[in-house]
């Protein structure tokens, strides 16, 4: 057997060299090449790819149509997420910050399956099954008939479901499995592509719903090749502030349903709570007659949820003025207060700019810029805004205000929760979720600026 060489290996997208680098070539990321040994498979009989029949070419309208096999998770927050429940023979990777809850969140969808009757298979490989069993009884599931197996090797995890294969199968974590074939350590990417790949054909050939857990990096991206996110059906993201027992479910990629859904839990001392009302525990804590704060009916997937969009302008001790923001794309910020400072005659050279979105929310849609121009007006002024109204639209880069997709979803969202008042684009939809809001349309920013009174 030949004997293990050392090599680099980046933690981004896989590249290797001979030597460190500063700087991955291949995907520009910094110090993120590790020392590792090179994947030596073990020797034995190697299949010839070039033998076996060609497959026949179809014409696309003549492939037979499969029809997905979903079943209920038992969560409803969960299955709404996932596009309308967990589909058998799909795999799903879970990935979060240490300690943020992904290991309840799956023993707990373990825990309801089981009572359903599904057999439900959770491979604990970063705890024992002790240290599983002590966390069931703390969330009340110790009672239910989740099958564990308190395995690293990704051999013996195998052997165990070849008998009678799982319509669940959690794996806690990904990064913890380890293959015999590889002489890399476990967590490298050679084992995490690996394992991944081979769990991921066990859920397509037995039809087993696979729920992987992976880990993050200290910049916030999933840990491991690039690849594992490209082999998975669906990718969620757990989310949520240290200081908050709120927690937030989001899928950024599906293959079986829309991305972008989210759903909202509260961490308690016994597991995790489903909120019921989004919009209503992310203005709990609203400050009332203070300039900077402003309120838009944002989309979340097919869900429309009110968040709170926060602006603080104080002038500049830099010969820069700094723009920095929370949940909203930098580089529109910098599009933003350059359109107000153009058209609505704000001045913000001098100042320094910054925005936040409560919640911890992630706002990407354009829908966001009349609200985020709103609070910008109010912070620079010292303007409180109206309380009871929301701003929608989007702002283009001459100042106009642009209209914005499903607009009667979105008001009909805010006056339930007793908004009186909607800004909103000059010929903007809304059937007849407008005659419940008094709604003031503008064409540009400045007409904005007039509209509130500055």
């Amino acid at each position: 057997m030949p004997s293990p060489r050392t090599v680099y290996a980046c933690q981004s997208c896989g590249a290797q060299s001979p030597k460190w680098l500063g700087r991955c070539p291949e995907c520009g990321a910094w110090s993120s090449f590790v020392e590792e040994l090179r994947e030596s498979p073990r020797p034995g009989p190697r299949s010839d790819r070039s033998r076996g029949p060609a497959p026949a070419l179809v014409p696309l309208g003549e492939v037979e149509q499969d029809r997905l096999t979903r079943f209920p998770s038992g969560m409803p927050a969960v299955d709404r997420v996932l596009g309308g429940g967990v589909v058998a023979g799909g795999a799903v990777l879970l990935a979060g910050e240490p300690g943020i809850g992904k290991s309840t969140l799956l023993l707990e969808l373990a825990d309801r399956l089981a009572r359903s009757g599904r057999r439900a298979v959770y491979a604990s490989a970063e705890e024992s099954p002790r240290q599983l069993r002590l966390r069931a009884e703390r969330l009340g599931a110790a009672a239910s008939g989740v099958l564990v197996a308190g395995e690293t090797r990704l051999e013996g995890l195998l052997a165990a479901l070849a008998g009678e294969p799982p319509a669940a199968l959690f794996v806690d974590s990904i990064q913890a499995i380890r293959s015999e074939d590889l002489d890399s350590p476990p967590g490298s990417i050679g084992q995490v592509r690996h394992a991944a790949h081979r769990l991921v054909e066990l859920a397509k050939r037995s039809d087993t719903a696979l729920f992987l857990v992976g880990h993050v990096t200290k910049e916030g991206t999933i840990a491991g090749p690039k690849s594992l996110e490209h082999l998975v059906d669906t990718v969620l993201a757990f989310e949520g502030e240290p200081e908050s027992d709120h927690r937030i479910l989001r899928a950024s990629k599906n293959r079986f349903g829309p991305t972008g859904e989210i759903a909202m839990f509260e961490m308690r001392e016994a597991g995790l709570e489903p909120v019921d009302d989004p919009s209503g525990v992310l203005l709990a804590r609203r400050r009332g007659g203070a300039p900077g704060s402003a309120v838009l009916p944002a989309l979340s997937g097919s869900r429309p949820l009110l968040v709170e969009a926060q602006a603080l302008v104080v002038p500049t001790a830099f010969p820069s003025p700094r723009r920095m923001s929370v949940g909203l794309d930098p580089n529109r910020v910098i599009l933003l207060v350059a359109v107000l400072e153009r058209f609505a005659r704000l001045p913000l050279a001098d100042r320094d700019v910054f925005l936040n979105v409560v919640g911890g929310l992630a706002l990407r849609e354009p829908a966001a810029d009349l609200a985020v121009a709103a609070a910008l007006i109010s912070a620079a002024r010292g303007v409180v805004l109206p309380q009871r109204a929301v701003y929608l639209g989007e702002v283009g880069l001459l100042g106009e205000v642009r209209p914005v997709g499903q607009t009667e979803a979105r008001l009909r969202e805010a006056a339930a929760h007793g908004f009186e008042r909607v800004y909103l684009p000059k010929g903007s939809g809304g059937g007849a979720a407008r005659r419940e809001l008094a709604c003031v349309e503008l064409a540009t920013v400045d007409e904005l600026a007039d509209a509130i009174g500055v």
